[in-house]
């Protein structure tokens, strides 16, 4: 048998038993945090709910994550996010439209609405993260000064995807828009406390302070919301950014 087949096998042997060891430690570790067993900070616990207000870190997507998949998580969430929103009931509209543990959103932490949005828990809970930690962030260095209202778009709405390709080809697929189920919220404009309205519209191109501050709050949106979709995705967002959970992973 040749030397290196010799030497290789006690080192395999060796590298795998140890990769084991990892593994059954780290386990081992993260059963004992989620069972109380060992104490560390929240904002180190993965098993800590989401705060909204906390500073992200690199367990900040698995928390909002698994607060979007489990309701009283959400609602617990949204509950301390400082939105200022009411309940609504839960709806059935049509086949494949609908809604439950849903909110009417008025307002967001540090924004007014240009009119209340109905949203699912988990979508309102990514725009107040995404309103805390993206948005006002890239007002203050892209504007100097914070954003007051927003004005959009819409937000639950039973239909179908809007490709651009007309009705015929929507109603051919049938597929539902995450807009049926208040999954989606399309942010047209914002108004900073100072200075002039900002639309995606008129200011997504260029190299002024306003087109950055779209392009960042566009690109912010991407680590809170599950699909993002902007003007450089198609003519039928030129007017728009688009905010989505729910489906599939987007940022474009």
């Amino acid at each position: 048998m040749p030397p290196d087949r010799v030497e290789g096998g006690p080192r395999r042997w060796f590298l795998r038993t140890a990769f084991l060891a990892v593994v059954l430690a780290a386990a081992a570790c993260g059963w004992a945090i989620r069972e109380g067993r060992l104490q560390v900070p929240d904002r180190y616990n993965p098993w800590a709910p989401l705060d909204v207000s906390a500073e992200p870190n690199w367990l900040t997507a698995f928390k909002l994550d698994r607060a979007r998949r489990e309701a009283p998580l959400c609602q617990a969430a949204l509950a301390d996010s400082g939105l200022s929103y009411e309940p609504v009931p839960d709806r059935v509209t049509g086949e494949g439209c609908g809604f439950e543990n849903a909110v009417r959103l008025r307002k967001g932490s540090s924004i007014a609405l240009g009119s209340p949005a109905v949203l699912s828990c988990r979508m309102a809970l990514s725009f107040a993260m995404w309103e805390r930690h993206a948005l006002q962030p890239a007002a203050w260095e892209r504007l100097g000064t914070p954003i007051a209202s927003i004005e959009h778009l819409g937000s639950y709405a039973c239909r179908n995807v809007n490709t651009g390709e007309g009705a015929t080809q929507g109603s051919r697929t049938g597929r539902r828009s995450m807009h049926s189920t208040a999954d989606a919220f399309d942010i047209a404009g914002f108004s900073p406390q100072r200075g002039s309205r900002i639309t995606v519209r008129r200011d997504w191109q260029g190299s002024d302070p306003q087109a950055m501050f779209l392009h960042d709050v566009h690109q912010g949106a991407c680590r809170y919301f599950k699909g993002v979709l902007g003007p450089d995705y198609n003519a039928v967002h030129a007017d728009h950014l688009h905010l989505e959970v729910g489906g599939w992973s987007s940022c474009r």
